[in-house]
């Protein structure tokens, strides 16, 4: 198990109801993001997953959404993702933007209208990119914090470093390797790699309602990392994940991937 560095909460401060739907476009909340059609380059992505215990991780999820579970674990994690040329689409690529971003993930169930849903639930954003969260939560889902990011690259091997003032920490470093990790509680790298590719959906938390986003590739492919270091003052905050509820599981990096960012129905909180 990789040491979790102890660190401050991110608090989350979630508003429950007994009865939820989806925004219906009545003038308080639009139905959807007004986010256009984004595309651009997924530069390198790296997913650091863990496994938790299902009771722990059920009670930082606010409803509609329940941890979807694999082989007994909720699963969580962090996304690390370097973006480029990132722009409306149809633009020319010269007047895209770059950035840096981290997204820490729980992986989640939600039905709505009777229909089962999959995808990921995103409690915190972070971003190198000034526009990035001066526009979270109105333009981009949910709030971004700007915080500063280090990373470094060569021969394989993956260093990244982020810090917010508020105390938020995230540090890994990670090197491509052959050999999927055997301690995994998923069989192989095929059978990890299509439980994330199934979550391709992900809300946030907003003003009145959870933004949602698609993010669609033009040709999904991961590779294993094999992690020396993972530090994430989220995931090692006690009063959030008790000694002994979460655990490494796996990595996974995607690198030089074109991709389009599409905006999903909302879901509210309480109307």
């Amino acid at each position: 198990m990789n040491k979790l560095t102890s660190g401050p909460a991110i608090v989350l401060h979630f508003q429950h109801c007994a009865k939820l739907r989806t925004v219906t476009g009545n003038g308080e909340t639009p139905k959807f993001m007004r986010l256009p059609i984004i595309s651009g380059n997924i530069e390198r992505r790296m997913l650091i997953n863990f496994r938790a215990d299902p009771s722990v991780v059920s009670k930082l999820l606010p409803p509609p959404f329940t941890p979807k579970i694999y082989r007994d674990s909720a699963i969580v994690g962090i996304c690390l993702i370097r973006l480029k040329k990132v722009r409306v689409k149809g633009l020319p690529e010269f007047i895209g933007f770059g950035s840096e971003n981290a997204a820490h993930r729980i992986a989640v169930n939600w039905t709505l209208s009777g229909v089962k849903h999959s995808g990921v639930y995103i409690p915190r954003r972070d971003t190198s990119s000034v526009l990035n969260s001066m526009a979270g939560g109105r333009i981009f889902p949910g709030e971004h914090h700007h915080s500063e990011f280090i990373s470094k690259e060569s021969n394989g091997t993956y260093q990244l470093n982020m810090s917010n003032t508020d105390g938020t920490k995230i540090s890994v470093r990670a090197y491509l390797s052959e050999k999927y990790n055997p301690a995994s509680i998923f069989e192989n790298l095929d059978t990890v790699s299509k439980f994330f590719e199934e979550g391709a959906i992900g809300y946030s938390p907003a003003k009145g309602h959870y933004d949602g986003i698609k993010l669609d590739v033009t040709k999904w492919t991961v590779k294993s990392l094999n992690v020396e270091k993972v530090e994430s003052s989220y995931f090692s905050d006690p009063t959030l994940f008790p000694e002994g509820s979460i655990e490494f599981d796996n990595a996974l990096l995607m690198e030089n991937i074109e991709h389009e960012w599409h905006a999903m129905e909302n879901i509210s909180h309480c109307l």
